[in-house]
């Protein structure tokens, strides 16, 4: 009687044990599922998370299995970095006595690497190129004046594309918006935001690998006199030059969300596959986007707008994936790349922070599938800053954006950094987190998801 007392106990221990076994064995199954799912790029950046050092392209997110319908058909990066403003001691420090002529290669020195990787990278001129022709002097702040060869600098760094619709684009009138132009033109650079005539193109449908990339760029106004007469940055425009300048007024919403309405259809049937939006909006200096800039957002995702790049604050502010009201689209947006070189330092902004030291090299993977789909399949954020020194052998100043970049490994010896200039590219890599690295784990694990979802079937189309 004993013995069977103990043989049922034991049978039963023995069933207990087997059963917390399965279940063990069930859960670090579903955990590899887990991992699985989101990719080891995805769960490397939760430690870093404004991503790795280039966009995740791992093979099994990018390619299907042995039965999969759907293939991967081509896929295009594009990046974008923030302001380059020409400030006036930046062109000082370019300018060379012996030839008399000016050289700002020096600032993309290390930078350019990255956006050579890229397939097509775009910067924001926060500037004109007026030129010195009739009486014109090379200004800087309040109202901007760059030498052209501003734009060979951005050319030899492997820049396609530049934003010409800012807050600074009036600067020196009408002939510093066309001025501008021909110079971007004969430098051989893409740009958006302004034209030669009313009647050219406002937009740009850029193939890229394969995929036709829909692009516009607009900035906001400062208000409006009676009889209809606008102005940017404060400054009253002629009428025919404001018919040059992609712009929005604040009060006057509506009107820009129907003008958006129709350049995306007129991209789409041009035949874009997915299209960008670049926006000049929000208030200088914030770290977080104002209320309208979200209500904004959501009204341009609505519109079906894939991915918004905002810039103007001239410091970094959040990334956000944001969801169509009626739930059938998303869209990527960051509300401000900060600056990518300028002299607004911690020292004599109006900030002391050391955020408008801070900038990003921002990227968005776009792929194209066999049915015909393309999505935004990744995207990723390298942290830079701009490290101001003088040069021990001419005396001048060199201004030079550094690429904070995880992978590599002495930052001190890779840029030519001291001490100090190292403490603070260090705090700038963490202002840099704080602000945008929730949303980039979070646009990343929704995009990356799409990706593997598509090539693996399991989507819901």
């Amino acid at each position: 009687m004993i013995k069977k007392q103990v043989d049922s106990v034991d049978r039963s221990r023995s069933r207990a044990e087997t059963f917390i076994l399965v279940l063990a064995l069930a859960m670090i199954a579903g955990i590899v599922v887990v991992v699985c799912a989101f990719g080891v790029n995805f769960i490397a950046g939760t430690a870093n998370p404004v991503g790795d050092s280039s966009p995740a392209s791992s093979s099994d997110a990018l390619n299907p299995g042995r039965n999969a319908a759907v293939t991967l058909d081509s896929q295009a990066t594009i990046s974008v970095t923030g302001d380059v403003i020409g400030h006036m001691s930046m062109v000082k420090a370019a300018y060379d006595a012996d030839t008399d002529s000016y050289d700002f290669n020096n600032i993309f020195t290390y930078i350019q690497k990255y956006t050579a990787s890229s397939d097509y990278s775009i910067a924001n001129l926060e500037t004109t190129l007026r030129g010195t022709e009739d009486g014109g002097k090379y200004r800087g702040y309040p109202l901007f004046n760059t030498p052209d060869a501003i734009a060979d600098a951005l050319k030899n760094a492997k820049f396609d594309m530049l934003l010409t619709s800012n807050n600074h684009c009036y600067d020196t009138g009408g002939r510093g918006i066309t001025r501008t132009v021909e110079v971007l033109d004969k430098a051989g650079l893409d740009h958006i935001g302004t034209v030669l005539t009313e009647n050219d193109k406002r937009y740009i449908v850029k193939d890229v690998n394969g995929i036709k990339i829909g692009m516009m760029c607009y900035t906001f106004e400062t208000g409006e006199k009676k009889g209809g007469s606008k102005s940017i940055n404060g400054i009253l425009m002629k009428p025919e030059d404001a018919a040059l300048i992609d712009s929005f007024n604040y009060n006057r919403l509506d009107d820009f969300y129907g003008e958006l309405s129709e350049r995306i259809t007129a991209m789409k049937n041009e035949g874009a596959d997915a299209t960008v939006l670049f926006i000049h909006w929000g208030e200088e200096y914030k770290t977080e986007r104002s209320r309208i800039q979200k209500n904004m957002a959501q009204s341009i995702c609505d519109l079906g707008i894939d991915v918004i790049v905002g810039g103007h604050p001239h410091v970094l502010q959040p990334v956000e994936l944001l969801t169509a009201g009626d739930g059938s689209h998303k869209t990527v947006c960051l509300y401000s790349t900060g600056n990518a070189v300028s002299n607004q330092r911690k020292e004599s902004a109006k900030i002391k922070t050391g955020h408008t030291e801070d900038g990003c090299l921002f990227s968005v993977t776009f792929n194209k599938y066999s049915d015909g789909r393309v999505i935004v399949a990744d995207t990723h954020l390298l942290p830079t800053w701009v490290n101001l020194f003088t040069d021990a052998d001419t005396g001048k100043k060199v201004y030079r954006i550094v690429p904070l970049d995880k992978s590599v490994e002495d930052w001190k010896s890779a840029f030519q950094l001291n001490d100090v200039s190292l403490k603070n590219a260090e705090e700038s890599y963490r202002r840099t987190v704080s602000i945008t690295g929730k949303g980039m784990t979070q646009v990343q694990a929704y995009c990356r998801g799409q990706a593997k979802a598509i090539v693996s079937g399991s989507d819901a189309q």
